[in-house]
């Protein structure tokens, strides 16, 4: 229990260390909660007579009135900001047309999906103006909250920022005995950080060690929000979409709540905590409980830094004076699903903009993943604040510093925050979409990081035919869809 009270401080400390290098000061006591929370519309096509899911895809600029009265040029996914909450289950085939009515190429990646490299959205799949692409796949994973945002070589943080995200909540089979109403019990919360003009517009000057840090924070694209709790208990889908922010959320009255998912997927478990640290790209399951009549403030809070000196009001949880009864939380929700430490190690030195002394190289491949392989990668942050996202893998945190994670980190993941001077090992399932000449991404999800090239490419290849593969891409065909 020490152990896990130094990390959570440890974590407390360092995550708002990072969010104060832009001059954001916290926003407590400054919000009115006057504008009802915006749940994502869900976008659920039934299967076509040939058994595919097609869901249709617009990037398209708009304009969002986040400020009363002051409205802001923003970029959504099939309307004026953020996209559609996308769900699909375990075995659906699934087809995306994603159409670029932008004035300059895009992409749109899907964060936490298993499925072939061609069809992962990163910066090796543009999407020209004008132009549709049209990946197709068969969902193989277990449950899970993943997302999707656009992936452009060095232009990641402004797409992003501008509003090019939304959910994709995939289900399985088996009942996990968890609220599973959409937009009742079942809630969708991505956070954001922003700064507005005087005219309302957004800011853009992404200087400074971590890029653009917000003093305004929206959930669902809403400032100052307010949800309506109808239910004793509600499943909150809590998604960090911000450039680099990171936020220690837990309650005003500092009430206990249960994890139930990582990024990934579900925990065995529900794990009770006060706090959880999240950053940008990565995803946690909750469930609190809630009285009839209550009001209470889900917060973002302070840590003691030299830094930053503030917290922040994110939404206020009003419940109805009578509720739906809800099911008592399973006391087990998932199989236990332990990691497979592989023979292979890999080692990976953070620095401040590079991985392993190098920038990102479109036509370099630095790691070459025998398919269906389980192995050990090692990270060693030399420097400042990161995190670090694989595409298409699934791993578990081994240790922090030699030292277990804490118990609601146990879960399965793609993205995980490694503060300064850390060293953290990750045990990585690899899936078996083989295809040497289209790699996959590793990164810093800190999006001005990966927009300076603190990237790298991998692809996975048929088993003994590592040494063989081309360590050079042709670029030749990845210059976008028309």
């Amino acid at each position: 229990m020490r152990r896990r009270s130094f990390l959570a401080l440890s974590g407390l400390v360092l995550g708002f260390a990072l969010t104060g290098c832009g001059g954001a000061e916290g926003n407590a006591g400054t919000l009115t909660f006057a504008t009802p929370l915006h749940i994502p519309p869900l976008l659920d096509p039934a299967p076509g007579p040939d058994g595919v899911k097609r869901f249709p895809l617009r990037l398209q600029e708009g304009h969002t009135e986040f400020l009363p009265g002051k409205p802001t040029r923003t970029w959504g996914v099939n309307g004026g900001y953020l996209g559609p909450t996308l769900r699909a289950k375990r075995g659906d085939r699934v087809a995306m047309a994603v159409t670029n009515t932008l004035g300059e190429a895009s992409t749109l990646h899907w964060h936490g999906m298993r499925l072939p490299a061609v069809m992962d959205g990163g910066p090796h799949q543009m999407i020209q103006p004008g132009g549709t692409w049209s990946p197709e796949w068969t969902v193989e994973q277990r449950a899970a909250t993943t997302w999707y945002h656009p992936h452009p070589h060095g232009l990641t943080s402004r797409h992003v920022y501008r509003g090019l995200a939304g959910m994709f909540i995939l289900d399985d089979d088996r009942p996990s005995g968890l609220p599973d109403s959409y937009g009742t019990d079942d809630v969708p919360l991505i956070l954001q950080d922003k700064k507005f003009g005087e005219n309302g517009e957004l800011a853009e000057k992404f200087g400074g060690t971590f890029g653009l840090l917000g003093d305004r924070i929206l959930v669902n694209g809403t400032y100052d929000p307010f949800f309506r709790v109808t239910t004793t208990r509600v499943r909150f889908r809590v998604l960090n979409g911000s450039n680099a922010h990171v936020y220690n959320i837990g309650f005003a009255d500092e009430r206990k709540f249960h994890v139930v998912a990582n990024d990934a997927g579900l925990l065995d478990k529900p794990v009770a905590v006060q706090r959880f640290q999240i950053s940008p790209g990565e995803r946690f399951e909750i469930v609190a409980e809630f009285a009839p009549g209550e009001q209470v403030l889900l917060k973002g809070f302070d840590g003691d830094s030299e830094i930053e000196d503030g917290d922040y009001d994110l939404l206020k949880l009003v419940a109805a004076p009578r509720l739906s009864p809800s099911a008592a939380l399973p006391g087990k929700i998932e199989d236990p699903w332990p990691p497979v430490e592989g023979k292979t190690i890999r080692r990976f030195r953070l620095g401040g903009d590079d991985i392993n002394g190098q920038q990102m190289d479109m036509a370099r491949i630095d790691e070459v993943v025998p398919a269906g392989a389980h192995e050990i990668w090692e990270l060693d942050n030399t420097t400042f604040s990161h995190n670090f996202h694989i595409h298409e893998v699934t791993f578990r945190i081994l240790d922090i510093d030699g030292e277990q994670p804490p118990e609601h980190l146990r879960g399965p993941k793609d993205t995980v925050f490694v503060p300064g001077k850390t060293k953290v090992r990750l045990a990585v399932e690899f899936g078996r979409h083989v295809d040497p000449a289209t790699p996959y991404m590793y990164h810093c999800h800190i999006l001005k990081h990966e927009d300076k090239g603190m990237m790298g490419q991998f692809v996975i290849v048929e088993p003994g035919t590592e040494a063989a593969t081309p360590r050079t891409l042709s670029m030749a065909g990845h210059h976008g869809h028309h």
